[in-house]
């Protein structure tokens, strides 16, 4: 059985709700400093900023301050907060819906990333969160696509995450979506949506191809107004954009969905102007701590159907 490396708690504290970096060192190496194998391991900031970040006390290890002639020290490890890149303002706020001592819950903004990823890390609900509530440990029991809106689920301490993400893990929390797509009389509802999804790594839109089951959806029409209607979307299970791949296989994709049915151009960072009408609505579940029944509903509405009204 593989053991789990105890966790060290780090030299630095976060930084607007980000975790430094850790660099372990490796057990067997010949560089004479920790500047040398830095140099080494991370090319993309050697030279002037590795030095600058050295001299400036930027690198720490659990000894403090990591200098330009530190000795290579093997097995030990070093913290930094990386550069991040420059981001534009999710200029939505991210509301707590519920909060206890275990838990907190959001009305998450479209737009807004549920964890920190590639050139999304300090505008993240995450992030956000951290900072905001001065909770530092706080991580997300699920997660919902950049582009969706609605509820997230996050667990305040390192002691409660396993008892809640053990409850998405057995399929023990109720998920309810809405979203708005045009009518089709010839599309007959409800139905379970049963098929086989991958996502390839790199590839922006995952598929559906031949093969066992891996991904159930229940789609219902709760109204129309003119040419586009309402849908409540229950996931029996979670592949990544299932909801989105599923609806569009029905020959109904959802309004402002930029991957399916294809692919297009990525909007500009701060285009803000056509989010995807696609709302986490409900969570539903026992709670493993109280054993109480949580029921817990989304306060945003869909833009493209208050339109249409």
């Amino acid at each position: 059985m593989r053991r789990r490396t105890k966790s060290v708690p780090a030299p630095l504290p976060q930084r607007d709700g980000v975790d430094p970096v850790r660099v372990k060192l490796p057990v067997e190496g010949s560089w004479p400093t920790v500047a040398a194998y830095l140099a080494h391991r991370l090319p993309a900031a050697a030279g002037d900023r590795l030095a600058e970040m050295l001299r400036g006390g930027e690198i720490l290890s659990l000894d403090g301050p990591v200098g330009p002639g530190t000795p290579f020290a093997p097995g030990a490890s070093v913290w930094f907060h990386r550069d991040l890149p420059a981001e534009v303002l999710v200029p939505f706020p991210v509301e707590v819906v519920f909060r206890d001592e275990h838990l907190v819950v959001v009305d998450k903004p479209h737009f807004l990333a549920t964890t920190p990823r590639g050139s999304h890390v300090v505008q993240t609900a995450l992030s956000r969160l951290r900072h905001d509530l001065e909770l530092p440990e706080l991580v997300p029991a699920h997660r919902l696509d950049r582009l969706t809106a609605g509820l997230v689920m996050f667990v305040v301490t390192a002691q409660a995450r396993g008892a809640y993400q053990t409850l998405f893990r057995d399929r023990l929390v109720t998920k309810e979506y809405q979203a708005v797509a045009r009518y089709d009389e010839r599309v007959a509802l409800p139905r379970l949506v049963r098929s086989r999804i991958v996502k390839e790594r790199g590839v922006i839109a995952a598929r559906e191809v031949p093969g066992p089951v891996n991904a159930e959806s229940r789609v219902e029409l709760l109204e129309r107004r003119g040419e586009l209607a309402r849908y409540r979307l229950t996931p029996l299970t979670g592949r990544t954009h299932q909801l989105r791949l599923h609806m569009s296989s029905l020959g109904l994709p959802i309004l402002g969905d930029p991957v399916y049915p294809e692919v297009l151009p990525e909007a500009a960072p701060d285009d803000f102007r056509n989010p995807l009408q696609l709302l986490a609505t409900g969570l539903s579940f026992t709670d493993p701590f109280s054993g109480r029944a949580v029921e817990l509903r989304s306060r945003r509405v869909l833009a493209a159907w208050e339109a249409a009204a």
